[in-house]
């Protein structure tokens, strides 16, 4: 028996330096990938729409994407990244472009290319597209249209004889010998070859210097090129070989651009601009400093507080805390994940998970040693690892179920907290269950630990637990009544959203949100009537800290945005955008929509897992606790008038996550405490069961509130409203376990009304 006790601590102290060196090697050698919000730079999702002739579907996507890459090449932009996202989206991130105009300027020429024999000069009298020959869209190719050339001179277009996807490429290049300087080479495809020989030798029968003479390249309903026809190119014969050269006046900078808009012209399909982000390097590098400052000074204030608590076994968890930290930043590297601003929040907050899952295993094992059940420390934790787990693994599966449901339904940077969440929670159980018991059973059996069990910390009971035992409070004597407790709690959060209201942000709506730092201090009310002088009467303008302002608003362009910019400088001098967000309309009501599936998804889920895992009647109460949460701290927003937005949902999802564990454990203890005794009514077992467990609460609460206080203190003013959830939540959830989910077991339960008749006499 002990030989195979031996060899299983060293099988899992082999396994855990495996995972530990791996991870090492991985982390020196491997670096993660920051996102914008980290290192700067600005974030654009285009979305692909169909036209007559040609469906926006994954294959389209796939081609648009590529052009996109070449005309982003060609830009020059340094490791630009380009991915799809389902069927119809483009992700592109242009690290260093503070300029959220330019990027534009590169994307947003997204109509296909067409190429148009000229039927001459227009009626000056009639504005160009609403000519009779052009009744419709002057940007669609399937109809005649007017537009100005390069020089603003109208002209009658007859309908595209070639698209973008007749055109193989494009190309600047400097001749010197033949006295032409820089041109541009295009090569058409096997079919545009002839369609190009055809519409110019159309062309060649009108004389020299008529405007019929000349063929319109259009690109986004704009007339780029309307070069001659050569005079050397005769009536009906046209410019053969596929091959064409566009000559006149161009220097270098002038041929480059007109080669990427004609061969990164031939897009598939047209893109539409539905999300916009950019982000200052400085607001990321400041962003970086104090997340991590935040993740330093709330885990050594932890890990201070494990240690006076539980002693020699805080410490040793305290060593595995820290090889959490390089597991989950291995796995972050070796998956190529991106992280961000509220990822680095998901890191930090998975300290506290991490902290649950030693102070579950640490309790029980306190609880045996305290019964005599185990003679000795190490037995006493072998017991306590062993009666932990399914605890460990019912509250970390469904913090699971959450950030798999902000993978799939969020977006940005709230995407990436959930994917860094994920992977925090995984590794905070490699750390707790395989390093923490190597390190715990290995200094459990040293000689002068068996001499001192009381130096290991679960050799007494704890101050929490001696208190209770003392006192052997009833807790749950009136059900009932905590039952009405939490009822006037969500009257008070939902008047709050009926009074106030729910402020959404632009995530939800849609719109433009730009923050500025100013070289002084902004009146908002100042600001807002400058900004209703210059034409955006509904811009909304919060003042954060004594020089960052926030404008929102509606949907602006690149040009409206350089309004809002210019105003504000007039009024704060030196202005820095140091975060700029675009929102399309479509995209909003999606997220919102995304956002309410999201969380019914997250509930049923709940529901599912826990109706499995335990009973309906635990099922049914540990959701009912989860809305009286989501409620609350929906309506602690309202109150505040604090935004609702990605990051928030970011935030309520995690709750829901992370304040169903409480329940777990309590139903755990209540499922292990029925299995022995069948006879003692379900209010006196249920408060037994509470008693038990509130240790663990107390002691794991503390570890993730003094976490989540240092980010919400230390860290970047976004994570300052999302810590500020995540607290709410914690102490809501703490409530809700202990004082909603119960009290409505015991009024769920089978028999329980003559339970409580027996208990009465």
């Amino acid at each position: 028996m002990l030989k195979r006790r031996k060899n299983s601590l060293r099988t899992r102290a082999l396994l855990a330096l495996t995972v530990i060196a791996a991870s090492l090697a991985i982390a020196l050698t491997t670096p993660v990938r920051l996102g914008l919000d980290l290192r700067g730079g600005t974030q654009i999702t285009l979305e692909t729409r169909s036209t007559a002739t040609t469906k926006a579907d994954r294959e389209a996507t796939d081609r648009t994407m590529e052009v996109l890459r070449g005309r982003i090449d060609a830009l020059g932009v340094a490791e630009p990244n380009l991915v799809r996202s389902g069927d119809h989206r483009i992700l592109v991130e242009l690290p260093g472009v503070q300029d959220p105009k330019k990027a534009a300027d590169v994307l947003g020429r997204t109509a296909q290319l067409t190429v148009h024999e000229v039927h001459g000069p227009a009626d000056t009298t009639t504005p160009p597209g609403t000519d009779p020959a052009d009744p419709a869209d002057p940007a669609d190719p399937a109809k005649e249209q007017t537009l100005p050339d390069e020089s603003g001179q109208p002209l009658r277009l007859k309908t595209a004889t070639l698209t973008g996807k007749d055109v193989k490429g494009a190309d600047a290049r400097f001749d010197q010998q033949s006295g032409t300087g820089w041109h541009v080479t295009v090569d058409f495809t096997a079919t545009g070859r002839e369609a190009w020989a055809d519409v110019t030798a159309q062309a060649a029968c009108h004389p020299a210097g008529d405007p019929q003479r000349r063929v319109a390249i259009v690109l986004d309903g704009k007339i780029i090129s309307s070069p001659q026809v050569d005079p050397s190119v005769s009536c009906g014969t046209g410019i053969p070989g596929g091959t064409t050269q566009i000559t006149g006046s161009f220097d270098d900078a002038e041929a480059r651009e007109l080669a990427l808009l004609i061969s990164g012209g031939a897009l598939p399909v047209p893109v539409e601009t539905v999300e916009q982000r950019t982000v200052g390097a400085t607001l990321g590098d400041e962003a970086i400093e104090a997340a991590a400052r935040a993740a330093v000074i709330g885990t050594a204030l932890t890990a201070l507080f494990i240690i006076a608590v539980y002693r020699l076994m805080g410490l040793l968890a305290t060593a595995a805390l820290l090889c959490y930290g390089l597991i989950s930043y291995a796995a972050l590297a070796a998956l190529g994940a991106t992280l961000t601003l509220p990822g680095l929040a998901g890191f930090v907050l998975a300290i506290g998970m991490a902290v649950d899952a030693n102070v579950l295993v640490f309790e029980r094992a306190r609880e045996e040693y305290a019964a005599r059940n185990r003679p000795t420390p190490r037995s006493a934790l072998t017991a306590g690892f062993r009666g932990a787990l399914s605890a460990i693994a019912d509250s970390n599966i469904t913090t699971l179920v959450a950030a798999g449901l902000l993978f799939a339904f969020a977006s940005g940077p709230v995407r990436g907290f959930g994917v860094t969440l994920g992977i925090g929670v995984l590794a905070s159980m490699i750390s707790a269950l395989l390093v923490t018991r190597v390190l715990a059973e290995y200094a459990a059996g040293r000689p002068g630990v068996r001499r001192r069990p009381r130096l290991t910390g679960i050799a007494d009971t704890g101050r929490v637990r001696d208190g209770l035992l003392r006192r052997n409070p009833f807790l749950m004597r009136r059900p009932r009544r905590w039952l009405a407790a939490s009822a006037v709690l969500l009257v008070v959060a939902a008047s709050g959203i009926l009074v106030r209201g729910l402020d959404f942000g632009v995530d939800f709506t849609g719109g433009r949100l730009i923050e500025y730092s100013t070289a002084s201090a902004v009146d908002p009310d100042r600001a807002r009537d400058a900004l209703t002088d210059a034409g955006f009467p509904r811009a909304v303008v919060q003042s954060s800290g004594d020089t960052a302002l926030t404008v929102r608003t509606e949907t602006l362009t690149n040009t409206e945005a350089t309004t809002v910019t210019e105003t504000i400088s007039a009024l704060g001098g030196e202005t820095t955008k140091v975060r700029d967000e675009l929102i399309g309309p479509s995209l909003g009501d999606e997220l919102r929509r995304n956002a309410i599936i999201a969380l019914g998804l997250a509930l049923g889920a709940q529901l599912l897992y826990l109706a499995v895992r335990f009973r309906w009647t635990f099922a049914t109460s540990a959701v009912g606790a989860l809305v009286h949460d989501v409620v609350i701290l929906v309506g602690v927003f309202a109150w505040l008038g604090k935004p609702i937005d990605g990051v928030f949902l970011a935030a309520l999802l995690t709750v829901i996550g992370y304040s169903v564990n409480d329940s777990v454990v309590l139903f755990d203890r209540v499922r292990e405490l029925l299995a022995r005794d069948r006879t003692t009514p379900p209010a006196r077992l249920t408060n037994q069961a509470i008693l038990q467990t509130l240790p663990r609460t107390v002691n794991t609460g503390m570890g993730a509130a003094i976490i989540l206080t240092a980010l919400a203190v230390l860290a970047d003013d976004t994570l300052t409203d999302f810590a500020l959830a995540l607290l709410i939540g914690l102490a809501v959830g703490t409530y809700s376990s202990v004082f909603t989910a119960a009290p409505l077991t015991i009024s769920l339960s089978p028999g329980a009304r003559p339970d409580r008749r027996r208990e009465a006499r």
